[in-house]
């Protein structure tokens, strides 16, 4: 990483550039302790910019009974928003003088442990943006869990976090209670805390599988998320505005 003298001028391009492309939520995530992905040389990365793009509010609040063709349709839509950022970001890193490397959205890269290359939440709280609750899911101020991560992995010195590093659940369980496949124990998180004290994964992607194939070969359900009390603010907040 080089010196912290040129950090101010990163900031202020990347808070221009992020306006630009009408992305509020976002930070960077020191890594330094954790294996990421490589770039072509074998390089991992220290720093990973994350961000947050919301879902639809009206459009989230709809599938509290099950994943619908607009859900599936909003999450194809926002994916897709995300690669073409992360992509864009990565190159403007790069014209700069430095490494970057694009974290794909929704990529299951490992079929049979359910995961990714890296986890996105795992950046985002890194980054300051939320934590996971009890639905396994990112949960952030503005807007709940309602939304898409996007991460890009950069070498570029940055000011990361401050991490959060527990959960602001509370005593809620309303996730809990309304997964169909009884896929989540109900168990707070922390940071390190092992996915399976969290999800089941397989339960839960063996019951998308057998009843939502039609939405992306059982990729869609959200049922979790649209339930969260963090994401009905979010709707209100909208409705207030008249946005969406």
């Amino acid at each position: 990483m080089r010196s912290t003298s040129d950090v101010p001028n990163h900031v202020d391009w990347l808070s221009q550039w992020m306006a630009l492309h009408r992305i509020t939520l976002w930070g960077a995530a020191d890594l330094r302790n954790f294996s990421t992905p490589q770039d072509e040389t074998g390089q991992g990365f220290a720093v990973a910019i994350a961000w947050a793009i919301p879902m639809t509010p009206q459009i989230m609040v709809g599938i509290r009974n099950g994943p619908n063709q607009a859900y599936a349709d909003e999450y194809s839509r926002v994916n897709e928003r995300i690669n073409t950022v992360s992509v864009a970001l990565a190159v403007e890193i790069q014209t700069r003088g430095y490494r970057a490397k694009p974290l794909a959205a929704s990529d299951r890269t490992d079929p049979v442990d359910i995961k990714g290359e890296f986890s996105h939440k795992l950046a985002a709280t890194r980054a300051g943006l939320g934590w996971v609750g009890r639905h396994c899911q990112l949960v952030t101020r503005p807007f709940g869990s309602w939304i898409r991560l996007g991460t890009v992995f950069t070498d570029m010195t940055l000011p990361c976090g401050p991490p959060i590093e527990r959960d602001f659940c509370g005593r809620c369980t309303r996730c809990v209670e309304a997964c169909p496949a009884k896929a989540l124990t109900g168990n707070a998180w922390y940071p390190g805390l092992p996915r399976e004290e969290i999800l089941d994964a397989y339960a839960c992607d063996k019951w998308k599988k057998e009843h939502y194939f039609h939405y992306h070969e059982g990729h869609n359900c959200a049922i979790c998320a649209a339930v969260c009390p963090y994401g009905t603010r979010a709707l209100k907040n909208s409705e207030s505005t008249g946005g969406k």
